[in-house]
């Protein structure tokens, strides 16, 4: 099972980054950001698998791929934004993360914009 192989890599570079912090505290922050892309590049088919899924659903249920496509960025905002974040915090730079936080919900709320237009002009065509 790959949670398996995470979790033990996760658990063998947390215990190096606890070593490495207190040495070298640069060599840290890489061993973190090294097991971070690591781990981005594990779940690469992963993610491809899901996004592909919701396409095919899309098509058949012929849906908008603007729409779609939108969500689709939306949710890898939240998630590379989260990452970011995390790996801010593993720093110790806890206001950065905070900063990348805000500019994502930002991002995400001007991306949701035409969404949130489409699904009003619905409603208001349904009510007479």
């Amino acid at each position: 099972m790959e949670i398996l192989q995470i979790v033990g890599l996760g658990l063998i570079s947390t215990v190096f980054y606890i070593i490495l912090k207190e040495r070298k505290g640069e060599f840290a922050i890489q061993l973190s950001l090294a097991f971070a892309a690591l781990v981005f590049i594990l779940m690469m088919d992963k993610i491809q698998a899901i996004l592909q899924v919701f396409e095919d659903l899309a098509l058949k249920a012929n849906i908008n791929m603007f729409y779609l496509t939108t969500i689709f960025k939306i949710i890898g905002i939240a998630y590379i934004a989260e990452f970011g974040a995390q790996i801010c915090r593993d720093a110790g730079t806890e206001s950065i993360a905070g900063k990348i936080e805000f500019a994502a919900k930002i991002i995400i709320m001007v991306l949701a914009i035409p969404i949130i237009v489409a699904i009003l002009e619905t409603i208001v065509r349904l009510i007479p």
